[in-house]
């Protein structure tokens, strides 16, 4: 692989993760849980536990639920969807969400997408107008 793009941060080796368990990561001065799922997809969130404020993410229960790959909090238990960063379970408490990365595997490099990267992810879709088949209603 030749250097990374802007907007994206060499993070590890693909196979310095193991399946279905959490590491941290230093990301541009951001404490990010990195999680590989399956044989090649990593998915990252933000380190920091909304609900008690400790950087754990990483330490937490990978898992499912209603098909969506989860992670369980190791401090309080809240169940977060790993894609999203969205709170499924807030075990009585005010939903808070966390923060995810883009993450894209080159070979078998890791990389982290950072400001850049989020910025290419959302203005992409807006350079390739869609096109509708003329029997869809607009």
């Amino acid at each position: 692989m030749s250097r990374p793009q802007p907007g994206w941060t060499v993070v590890c080796q693909l196979t310095d993760l193991v399946p279905e368990r959490g590491a941290a990561a230093l990301v541009e001065g951001q404490q990010v849980a990195l999680f590989r799922v399956g044989d090649r997809e990593v998915l990252a969130v933000q380190q920091l536990d909304p609900y008690s404020g400790a950087h754990v993410m990483s330490r937490g229960i990978v898992g499912s639920r209603a098909g969506a790959v989860t992670v369980a909090s190791p401090m309080y238990k809240q169940v977060f969807d790993l894609r999203t960063g969205a709170c499924l379970d807030p075990v009585g408490k005010e939903p808070q969400h966390l923060r995810t990365w883009p993450v894209r595997v080159e070979g078998d490099v890791v990389l982290v997408g950072t400001a850049g990267a989020l910025v290419d992810a959302l203005v992409a879709p807006l350079a390739t107008p869609a096109t509708l088949d003329a029997t869809e209603a607009p």
